[in-house]
């Protein structure tokens, strides 16, 4: 069965009070993974933050927390889904692209943070390989890329779900030339060189 992102999806998954603990959208989780992944762009920019690039932004949940952080920040935002774009895309800065779209699309120059957050594991490997070198090309400071494997206990929605293993990503996301700093986080190319070995987590 196709899946489809359309109002019934965002209302299920992110607002429904019954499934308060599977939800993805709740406040006080999206807060605590905003605060940490400005915390640490800024930790290695050694600046505040400036831009934002969301990929597979959905409904553009990001951006209210983002910007009460950080007000002046620019917030760009693309998602595949036409319920989304149609309904929030001009007053939210989203527009309409698939993840694979991504291999010649380049709509901004490099992003102080690039946010990737619960798409990946959901798309065929084809697509996400079309993609995948823009996670590198579009980020100038820390990538946000929340990504679950087979070897992760998954609630939630689990349709479409490709249980990979964590090598998988991995492999992928070092190959584009992103370095790993733990807790869903990874380090732009550009700023590889700057980082301090101990910042670095050891491979398992």
């Amino acid at each position: 069965m196709t899946k489809h992102y359309d109002a019934t999806y965002f209302e299920r998954w992110y607002r429904d009070p019954a499934l308060k603990a599977q939800a993805i959208g709740g406040r006080a989780r999206l807060s605590r993974k905003v605060a940490l992944a400005v915390a640490t762009a800024e930790y290695h920019l050694e600046r505040p933050l400036r831009s934002v690039l969301d990929i597979g932004c959905g409904e553009g949940a990001w951006r209210a927390p983002l910007l009460k952080l950080r007000p002046k920040a620019q917030y760009l935002g693309f998602d595949s889904s036409e319920y989304a774009i149609g309904r929030f895309g001009a007053r939210r800065n989203l527009h309409h692209a698939r993840f694979g779209d991504f291999q010649h699309l380049r709509p901004c120059p490099p992003a102080d943070l690039l946010i990737c957050s619960d798409v990946l594991h959901y798309l065929e490997t084809r697509e996400l390989d079309r993609g995948l070198a823009a996670l590198a090309e579009l980020c100038g400071g820390v990538a946000f890329l929340e990504t679950f494997t087979r070897e992760d206990g998954i609630d939630g929605d689990t349709h479409g779900f490709r249980r990979r293993p964590a090598r998988f990503y991995r492999q992928r996301f070092e190959a584009v030339g992103l370095t790993p700093l733990g807790s869903h986080l990874w380090l732009a190319p550009a700023l590889r060189e700057g980082a301090a070995t101990l910042e670095i987590p050891d491979r398992l």
